[in-house]
């Protein structure tokens, strides 16, 4: 039996609105799109026009700097319309999707017979391969490199995030075939990140030629970067890669039906959500359907992810292609009664400042406000609670302002990416935006050092 990693630091955000283990019926979407903001790293040229038929599986968009990195229709249908933004920048490309879904045939195979580079070339041609993101920099993996292990978190400890044992019950020969794919992409092994303090899902327990290791502890214990830097922390130099298991389990319907199917179950909730359910959809699939006759009355937010580090999106905007839950939450747009004068027993806080403290256990209903405005960024050790990795958040921050790459390799840069900041940036006393900071310093980084 694997030893279980206790992770100390880090607080559970308890909020009403978890989505219950029940499958809701609803349409899929009509229309989908794949955005290109969605992949960190890459240099997006379009491949299609509008007007244009496309398979489930034809290449929509490439990187221009490794042109065999290609993103792919999750749907087959028309282009019906290409989005763009300031300076004609790449938003989102849409297609009006068929009423039944023609595949781009690839081929079966079985990946323990195939070498790595075979296994690598059916990633790339068919529009899986952007599942594998890399860390350093939490961009898509770069094929010419080798990893040095492969990581996948089998739980999700966010706030009301998409339960993994649910929603990939009933694909044990998937997720396993997708685990012998990526087990030929590297020289160590593949690791599997388990809940320590639940029994997790056969799917995963039972999964043969791996490594298996358990986590406890309150969020971000979920957090990929987080059990790697507990098992295997990242040196200058080293890769690894990382997947989510629905995202395995894509990879494995690849060599079982030569398809590109881009299946997914999407955890529905939030406080502003009338009955939090599941629901199957198709990656990057419009949430009009869902949101239509599932919210209450009120200026809602719609976060596409989880509440931590998700976009925002439209009432009837789009899932991304990491997407696997959506959050719906009342705006933080209303004065508050008292003030800065009330107790707080309703809202969140890690300290005793607010009263808070006396209903720790219970789910609350918390707005998008940030309670406050901009202040100087200070030293409190309030990240220190919440940060479960033996780096200093502030003084690596405070490098990143000042574009010292010299003090961020010190400082332990190349091992975080955003998720892992998320919760200081909830604490932080004085409102700074970490994630962006953080995304600010990788993208310096990767420019100036390369991967």
């Amino acid at each position: 039996m694997s030893e279980t990693i206790k992770i100390k630091s880090g607080v559970d955000i308890k909020l009403q609105g978890k989505a219950e283990q029940i499958y809701a019926n609803a349409e899929l979407p009509e229309t989908f799109a794949l955005k290109p903001t969605d992949f960190k790293g890459v240099k997006i040229k379009l491949s299609v026009r509008e007007g244009d038929e496309v398979k489930a599986g034809t290449p929509l968009l490439f990187n221009r700097e490794q042109e065999a990195v290609k993103f792919c229709a999750p749907v087959s249908g028309e282009v019906v319309e290409i989005v763009r933004g300031e300076k004609r920048k790449l938003l989102e490309v849409r297609i009006l999707a068929d009423k039944e879904t023609k595949y781009h045939d690839f081929g079966t195979a079985n990946p323990e017979s195939l070498s790595g580079d075979d296994v690598k070339k059916r990633l790339l041609e068919s529009g899986c391969w952007p599942f594998i993101k890399q860390r350093p920099y939490n961009i898509v993996a770069n094929p010419e490199r080798t990893p040095k292990h492969i990581y996948i978190s089998c739980f999700d400890s966010a706030p009301l995030a998409c339960e993994n044992d649910f929603t990939v019950h009933g694909f044990e020969k998937e997720f396993q075939t997708g685990v012998n794919a990526l087990a030929k992409l590297t020289e160590g092994k593949v690791h599997l990140g388990l809940d320590g303090s639940t029994k997790p899902s056969k799917v995963f327990t039972d999964c043969q030629g791996v490594v298996k290791q358990n986590f406890k502890g309150a969020h971000p214990a979920g957090n990929v970067g987080v059990q790697i830097h507990h098992t295997n922390p990242i040196n200058k130099g080293e890769v690894f890669w990382t997947l989510n298991p629905q995202d395995v389990i894509i990879i494995g319907r690849l060599f079982l039906t030569g398809k590109f199917d881009a299946s997914i179950n999407v955890a529905m909730g939030g406080s502003q959500v009338t009955k939090p359910r599941y629901y199957k959809t198709i990656i990057g699939g419009s949430v009009k359907n869902m949101v239509a006759s599932n919210t209450q009355d009120g200026t809602n937010r719609y976060i596409a992810g989880n509440v931590l580090t998700g976009d925002r999106i439209k009432a009837d905007g789009y899932l991304g292609f990491y997407d696997r839950e959506l959050m719906v939450l009342p705006e933080g747009i209303e004065p508050e009664f008292f003030g800065w004068l009330n107790p707080g027993i309703s809202k969140f806080s890690i300290s005793r400042t607010l009263m808070s403290w006396m209903t720790a256990n219970k789910a609350k209903t918390l707005n998008t406000s940030l309670n406050g405005e901009g202040r100087a960024f200070v030293v409190t050790g309030e990240y220190e609670k919440v940060f479960p990795f033996d780096i200093f958040p502030v003084q690596l921050l405070k490098s990143i302002l000042i574009k010292d790459i010299e003090a961020m390799e010190n400082l332990g840069i190349y091992e975080l990416v955003e998720e892992d900041m998320a919760l200081c940036e909830v604490v932080c006393t004085s409102k700074t935006e970490v994630q962006k900071i953080l995304r600010d310093g990788l993208d310096l980084m990767y420019s100036e050092l390369g991967d």
